[in-house]
């Protein structure tokens, strides 16, 4: 039988939690009441339904380099805690993927757009993720497409130049990210929805904190934040 806890218990819980960052504690709420079979799966738009970001087109510095978390940055999932292997590819054309229990899994809305986006800019596309599962992530990479509205798709792994995909620290990610491109961590940009990943500034990396995936508004801040902490805000050359 349950029962609930006394005051006294009450009160060491919260002390607990209160000598936790809060960021962990986020972290940890959401890796346990997120659940995989919600019932609505996202999917991208065709890339020419999402304008490409406004900082693309101003004239203004670029970072050489773009680099994107996959968690809960180009998709609403944990591939090594929701996603159960085998996967197979959904009945759409890639806009989806399911698992071996049924649940359906894709991209944020943006994501085609701004991968299509990258590539007609010239930006160098990298993915970094820290996932205990990086085969079943590339497998997820391999199966999801960025469609458009010509009806030609891509697979959404042939959209990126690099990908460091395995456990532990970023800023192990970004310095093999650095020594394979020869790209300065100054001309880096990082999306990632965690902010202990924020440790990837010390190499010189800007990173832009994102909330509920990756969006074009949220690329243009980072865009932004990346030229303000470079000194990059007047066109060159």
């Amino acid at each position: 039988m349950l029962r609930h806890p006394s005051t006294r218990q009450a009160q060491i819980i919260f002390a607990l939690l209160g000598t936790l960052p809060i960021t962990l504690i986020y972290s940890m709420t959401r890796r346990t009441t997120a659940s995989a079979s919600d019932d609505t799966t996202t999917t991208t738009l065709p890339a020419e339904a999402v304008s490409a970001p406004s900082t693309f087109t101003d004239r203004l510095p670029l970072p050489k380099m773009m680099v994107f978390d996959l968690d809960y940055t180009l998709w609403p999932l944990w591939i090594d805690t929701h996603a159960s292997p085998p996967l197979k590819p959904g009945k759409d054309g890639g806009l989806t993927v399911r698992d071996s229990s049924g649940s359906s899994f894709g991209f944020y809305s943006d994501v085609a757009s701004l991968l299509v986006s990258l590539k007609q800019a010239n930006i160098t596309v990298g993915a970094a993720s820290r996932t205990h599962t990086p085969d079943l992530a590339r497998q997820m990479l391999s199966m999801l497409s960025v469609p458009s509205e010509t009806g030609t798709t891509r697979k959404a792994i042939d959209m990126f130049d690099y990908m460091e995909i395995y456990p532990g620290s970023k800023t192990t990610h970004f310095q093999r990210l650095h020594k394979q491109t020869g790209i300065a961590y100054e001309e880096m940009l990082f999306f990632d929805d965690e902010s202990r990943n924020k440790n990837v500034e010390t190499l010189g990396v800007v990173m832009q904190l994102v909330r509920n995936g990756v969006t074009r508004q949220e690329v243009d801040r980072g865009v932004e934040l990346w030229r303000k902490r470079n000194n990059r805000t007047k066109k060159e050359g």
